[in-house]
């Protein structure tokens, strides 16, 4: 039996991440474009300053009823032909709200991109918000809820803010609203909230793809150019605050067979000097199946699955911020053990913690966790929508343009010692709030045993 050849491997070549290049229209939108040869199918993000800071006292989940509800007709559309004339256009169209503000996402073939970016214009110009489909986009949040309550990774998510954050801040809240504040909001509210924040002058378009015969200026000032609105004013940032004294706090689950761990505390963002060193030293704790905390409690102890640490900006400010606020990334280790693991694993977790302080990481873990970060970025941002919500992300975040390709070269010049001072720094043994949905009869005593903090139950 005969095979074709093995082939051979291809010449190297050298690779960035893609730089853009930045505009504005009259109306005052940013425009960031990024020419990517062969790619077809475009990606457009839109970044809107309305962020669920901004969102009225008792009205929590306005901003993403009023993102759901960007799709939901126009004045020249209903619901139902909107969703028709996407279709048409082949595109996928999406919104979601965060603490930085609302995101706007598009992908459509290049072909035919005038027409989907006319449709986007059309939402963000003239939103219907019709009385029906406010009503029922608040219909279907507030069915979410008991969902999201039941799932443990997301009701330990929500603990860990209400933990963390104090009381008066939105960051201690459900992002997306609870059963109480989703249940207050009507068509008024979402249109209120809707002329208060999104305007072309505080917003951002991100356009990525093959742009080969498409007149990216022209087809803007038809579109997205049309948009108007008044001069947003300045709103101050509140600062973030949190507290990360050493404690546990277990939602009881009772009868339940697994236990979700979730460890965390409040740490740098990207604007600090210290973000390449801490994504290095978190990768080598926790970012793959090669990590330490996987290597000891699933390869070695088999507890569970998988742990990871990661570390997820919330977000950041301007560095000339009047206001003087300072971002802020959520650093945390999340996985989840059976029952009766659970007082072995966390046992075990903490030791791998306070072995990395007092013996640190190895060269090898360090080269091994550049050459994985680095040598896969070229696969990552192989598609338009990777490289254009990478480039939102720095919108959102208020970072250069050439922030990515910046992080590849220090995160390659990141030393073992800097790494471990680092993801030490980032996640010290005695200031991790642990939250831990599960049986708390069976976990409540091993756990108190363990004196890795004060330890409370508070109901599922």
């Amino acid at each position: 039996m005969q095979y074709h050849p093995q082939p051979a491997p291809g010449t190297a070549r050298p690779w960035a991440f893609p730089a853009p290049d930045r505009g504005a229209l009259p109306n005052g939108l940013t425009v960031l474009r990024c020419h990517r040869p062969g790619q077809q199918v475009v990606a457009v993000e839109i970044f809107l300053d309305a962020p669920l800071d901004a969102e009225p006292e008792g009205l929590d989940g306005v901003a993403t009823i009023m993102s759901r509800a960007l799709s939901e007709g126009t004045d020249k559309h209903t619901a139902e032909e909107f969703a028709a004339e996407l279709e048409r256009c082949g595109a996928t169209l999406d919104a979601h709200a965060d603490h930085p503000g609302v995101r706007v996402s598009l992908e459509v073939p290049a072909s035919r991109l005038a027409k989907a970016l006319g449709l986007v214009a059309e939402a963000l110009r003239a939103p219907a918000f019709a009385d029906s489909e406010i009503e029922r986009l608040v219909s279907n949040r507030l069915d979410e809820i008991p969902h999201e309550q039941a799932n443990p990774a997301r009701r330990a998510a929500k603990q860990l803010s209400k933990e963390l954050f104090p009381a008066t801040s939105r960051m201690s809240r459900p992002r997306q609203g609870t059963e109480e504040t989703v249940e207050r909001i009507d068509s008024a509210a979402v249109r209120a909230f809707f002329d208060a924040h999104v305007r072309p002058s505080t917003a951002t378009a991100v356009v990525v793809g093959d742009l080969t015969g498409i007149d990216l200026d022209a087809l803007l000032a038809d579109t997205l150019g049309d948009w108007s609105g008044e001069a947003a004013e300045s709103r101050p940032v509140p600062p973030i605050t949190a507290d990360d004294t050493g404690r546990v706090v277990i939602v009881d689950r009772p009868g339940a067979v697994q236990t979700q761990l979730l460890i965390g505390r409040i740490g740098a963002d990207r604007h600090d000097s210290v973000w390449p060193a801490q994504v290095l030293g978190t990768y080598c704790l926790g970012g793959t199946l090669t990590s330490r905390l996987d290597r000891v409690l699933r390869e070695e102890k088999g507890y569970t699955y998988g742990v990871r640490a990661f570390a997820q900006v919330l977000r950041s400010s301007a560095p000339d911020s009047a206001s003087g606020a300072t971002g802020a990334a959520m650093l945390a280790i999340s996985g989840s053990v059976d029952t009766e693991s659970t007082e072995p694993a966390l046992k075990d977790l903490w030791t791998v913690l306070r072995t990395l302080a007092a013996e640190g990481l190895t060269d090898e873990e360090c080269e091994t966790a550049v050459q994985n970060l680095v040598g896969v970025a070229p696969l990552k941002f192989e598609t338009a929508a990777s490289v254009a919500g990478t480039l939102a992300d720095q919108v959102e975040q208020h970072l250069p343009d050439d922030y990515q390709a910046q992080l590849y070269a220090r995160l390659a010049e990141t030393g073992t010692v800097e790494a471990t001072a680092a993801v030490v720094n980032a996640f010290p043994g005695d200031r991790l709030v642990t939250i831990l949905v599960g049986d708390a009869a069976r976990i409540e005593e091993p756990v108190r045993a363990l004196g890795i903090g004060d330890v409370s139950v508070v109901t599922g």
